[in-house]
């Protein structure tokens, strides 16, 4: 267990493996052309290669590249945002049928410069991928919306196959680590999207390393299950830059196997844990069984008509 210092330096198990083979750099290209962030990048995401060039799957960042909000973990830019790109929901739906994309995340910066948060680009971003790519399984992550729960309805009408919305950290660092969001008004989303979808999987991520305790963890997963939350992700928050906060400390693999483990017996469907776990990580199997069966019979589609070799893609 690492000591608590003002820089704490990072551990041997911390390695990031590198592979930016034919379909990495494909994907990467076609992001470019289409004017497209995606939080792979601006997050700084340790897993970029593995997900680009292994798992066909990728996230997407919608609704610009600036935050109205400055959380202290976070590597995506803070400013003013940009006018609404009604044409990017189009966009992003032409590079998942052009890359044959078996499992997109949809996330966004926070816009609490608009009424609905941003919900009705977010809605019609996933019904242009839906007509797009029949087959391919979405997960969308957005903001709180300030708690707009109308604009949700309007979100959960495009039928998402998972509903991601993180709480990030435990309740005692919220106000330290993250901007005008609240941890209960979190947990609530969670709880209201269970009530209008039943049915869609819920998610939420938790990071480590800010200085909570092994109780608060646990209190972090009860409070998420009391809302009915059924997957959850853990992973070891890195900083980002040195404006960003300090990590105080990194959690060995064996602690997130734990963690994993307390996690699955408090009734968590799903769990993933590591040291380099993010919220969208292995995100494609993560989807309903219905939801699976309809990718996998696309993605076998895919493969013959394109010749490409694709892995990873059944259960």
């Amino acid at each position: 267990m690492a000591k608590k210092e003002e820089h704490v330096r990072k551990p041997d198990w911390l390695k990031i493996k590198i592979n930016t083979n034919k379909s990495y750099n494909r994907l990467k290209h076609l992001m470019r052309d289409k004017r497209l962030n995606t939080v792979c990048e601006e997050a700084r995401c340790p897993n970029i290669h593995e997900c680009w060039s292994e798992r066909k799957t990728a996230t997407f960042m919608i609704l610009g590249d600036t935050c109205t909000r400055g959380c202290r973990f976070c590597a995506v830019k803070t400013g003013l945002p940009n006018e609404l790109d009604w044409g990017e929901p189009a966009r992003v739906a032409e590079s998942v049928e052009i890359m044959g994309l078996k499992h997109v995340v949809v996330t966004a910066v926070a816009r609490d410069d608009l009424k609905d948060g941003g919900a009705a680009v977010f809605a019609e971003t996933v019904r242009q991928i839906k007509a797009k790519v029949p087959g391919c399984t979405i997960e969308i992550l957005p903001s709180d919306m300030k708690g707009d729960y109308e604009s949700l309805h309007n979100l959960m009408d495009s039928a998402p196959d998972i509903f991601n919305h993180n709480i990030e950290t435990v309740r005692r660092l919220t106000k330290k680590v993250r901007a005008i969001a609240m941890y209960d008004r979190s947990l609530e989303l969670l709880r209201r999207v269970k009530e209008i979808a039943p049915n869609t999987p819920t998610k939420s991520s938790l990071m480590v390393g800010l200085g909570e305790t092994k109780e608060e963890i646990i209190e972090t997963m009860d409070d998420l299950r009391a809302n009915n939350v059924d997957i959850m992700t853990i992973g070891q928050y890195l900083q980002p830059t040195k404006k960003h906060l300090n990590v105080e400390r990194y959690y060995h693999p064996d602690e997130f196997e734990e963690l994993k483990q307390i996690a699955l017996s408090k009734g968590f469907r799903h769990c993933e844990a590591g040291p380099l776990v993010r919220s969208s990580y292995h995100a494609d199997e993560q989807v309903n069984q219905s939801s699976a069966q309809r990718r996998i019979k696309y993605m076998k589609g895919y493969e013959e008509s394109s010749g490409e070799q694709l892995n990873n893609f059944t259960f």
